[in-house]
């Protein structure tokens, strides 16, 4: 079953790719307009130190504002829990700022972090895009403690804080890890989009050799910087699953 599960896929994706060959060769499509897998592939040899130094800039700043998005959810979320009051008031802004578009923002970050620092602003708006997902898991896992738990706490008289480290954390991991799994992704998207709209050069990400291969017309190399994009997505995607199945494990042990 698990070798099925691997062929599959792999199977699929060499499939369209050779569609893909064959297609662009019949059909002769110049390659500024749709270059063929092996001229991607060239491309991607041919640029793999600078793809290389790219994709860890951009996972760089995408790490940086999921460690933000976290510690700033997890304090928001905490706040949440402790005061019912509180929670109310912060819940509707929260939504408000995971709903807006991240393009619609991006320009006044772009100033206040000043066309001589765009890694900032880009750090900035990832992390807003990585905020909510880690926040609405946090609050949830808070507040989903077993109820009869509860009343045994309230029964011993726990304190606060025993209740918060012994019981409603424990509780939520699952919750958290689940949250920081999605955030992961919205993170490295949050940080694309935020050099797109930077439209600078200086944070030299994987965004920006796609910009600048897109002026250049070099289609190739425009593909060859996505293929680079999507792989580094998907290593920290199963890195995250990963460290769930982990946690999970340690959880149920507990």
């Amino acid at each position: 079953m698990n070798r099925l599960s691997f062929l599959a896929p792999v199977l699929l994706i060499a499939a369209i790719l050779v569609a893909w060959q064959v297609a662009c060769a019949a059909m002769q499509l110049p390659e500024y307009l749709l270059p063929p897998p092996t001229a991607i592939a060239a491309a991607l040899a041919r640029n793999a130190p600078l793809l290389a130094l790219s994709a860890w800039r951009t996972l760089a700043m995408a790490l940086e504002a999921l460690i933000a998005a976290s510690l700033f959810a997890a304090f928001l979320a905490l706040l949440v829990t402790l005061n019912r009051t509180l929670g109310q008031a912060i819940r509707p802004l929260a939504v408000a700022l995971q709903v807006t578009p991240v393009v619609a923002i991006a320009p006044l970050f772009v100033i206040w972090a000043g066309v001589d620092h765009p890694d900032r602003a880009i750090v900035a708006l990832a992390a807003i895009v990585a905020f909510f997902p880690i926040f609405s898991g946090t609050v949830r896992g808070l507040t989903s403690a077993d109820p009869d738990l509860e009343r045994l706490f309230d029964l011993y008289e726990a304190r606060p804080l025993q209740r918060l480290t012994r019981l409603r954390i424990p509780a939520a991991l699952p919750f958290i890890v689940e949250g920081h799994k999605v955030a992961s992704g919205l993170a490295i998207i949050g940080a694309v989009v935020a050099e797109f709209v930077a439209g600078s050069g200086g944070a030299e990400g994987l965004a920006w050799r796609i910009l600048e291969a897109g002026n250049r017309l070099r289609t190739a190399e425009m593909f060859a910087a996505i293929v680079t994009l999507a792989l580094m997505a998907a290593v920290v995607h199963l890195l995250f699953q990963a460290l769930e199945k982990r946690a999970l494990i340690w959880w149920r042990g507990r």
